[in-house]
């Protein structure tokens, strides 16, 4: 901690530092009156010496050493050690953006690591913290959609929600309607410039109260940009599935993803549609739409410094009174 506290110190005025070179000059001084008060008798025993050497006289030197401890904390103090906290204010016009995330059991299947759902997760929390300006919420859907978080500016809340999506919070399916739906419903009454959805998913349409194409035309009407991303390998994936006796075994499932659907409701709608066969091109995909839709951002650092040498000026005026204290008392005797 000490050292932690060191690291950051900065100090006012260096060139006070420039005084320490005189510490040897009052060293030198010191030892040269010394040696002019010693006596210059010679005896023949040390037995005197003996006698006559005390402890006060062992620690005759501490008066020097108080001395050039106090001038040393007076310079550090008069340097004016300071410590610095940078407080970063981000402003720009900033986007209303919600992330509509497919949680339907499919989901499961690994051929992203360790699951296409995990990966999503990890790779939404990160979109996030690319987004210092922006509002941005959470919908996921399966069977059934739901809004996790409404738009918000609180990244932590939202990687916090993020993370502690789980398969099976929502009835099986893939209401991609729906999630839509309610997604453009999140977003309707924003009075941001630019509205965007995200919607991830890994299937084809199932069941639902709203269909795509319904969804399609609100996102429309409301100018709300949809990008869409099919998450999923070609051909075939693992997925986890029961085995009967309290375990799980791998499966090969097809892949079956409407992309002619998600195409149609990113082109219709002004966004885009990509597909994510593996955690890197889905990482990928997610920092493209982040460059297309980049808001505008002005960072303004203000500096904060806290003074840190009244310890140094107290130290100082301790160690000047304690010597003057004892060169007046203990060591009065003493040169």
């Amino acid at each position: 901690m000490l050292y932690n506290w060191f690291q950051h110190i900065e100090f006012a005025h260096p060139w006070v530092f420039g005084f320490f070179l005189l510490l040897p000059l009052m060293v030198l001084w010191y030892l040269k009156g010394y040696d002019k008060q010693q006596g210059s008798i010679t005896v023949s025993t040390t037995a005197f010496l003996r006698r006559n050497s005390s402890w006060k006289k062992t620690l005759r030197h501490m008066m020097l050493v108080l001395r050039l401890l106090a001038i040393s904390s007076l310079i550090i103090a008069l340097a004016r050690p300071q410590t610095r906290n940078d407080e970063e204010l981000k402003m720009g016009e900033g986007f209303d953006i919600i992330l509509c995330l497919d949680v339907s059991g499919s989901m499961s299947a690994q051929d992203l690591l360790p699951n296409r759902l995990e990966a999503s997760k990890a790779l939404a929390a990160e979109f996030v913290d690319l987004r210092p300006t922006d509002r941005i919420g959470v919908v996921i859907f399966s069977g059934e959609s739901f809004t996790l978080v409404p738009l918000t500016t609180d990244k932590s809340i939202l990687r916090a929600q993020i993370f502690n999506i789980q398969r099976g919070l929502l009835e099986d399916g893939t209401a991609i309607g729906d999630g839509l739906g309610l997604s453009v419903d999140r977003l309707k009454s924003s009075k941001a410039k630019t509205k965007i959805i995200i919607l991830l998913t890994d299937g084809e349409n199932q069941g639902g109260l709203i269909s795509p194409l319904v969804g399609k035309e609100m996102a429309k009407a409301h100018q709300i940009r949809v990008y869409s991303i099919g998450v999923g390998t070609d051909g075939y994936a693992p997925v986890p599935v029961p085995d009967g006796m309290g375990g799980t075994v791998m499966r090969q499932q097809k892949v079956n993803i409407d992309e002619k659907l998600m195409r149609l409701i990113a082109e219709e709608t002004g966004g885009l549609y990509f597909r994510a066969r593996d955690n890197e091109s889905l990482q990928s995909i997610y920092r493209e739409i982040d460059k297309l839709e980049k808001s505008k951002i002005e960072v303004t650092t203000l500096k904060r410094y806290t003074e840190r040498f009244f310890p140094f000026a107290l130290a100082a005026a301790a160690l000047l009174l304690l010597e003057i204290a004892l060169r007046y008392t203990l060591f009065k005797k003493f040169p």
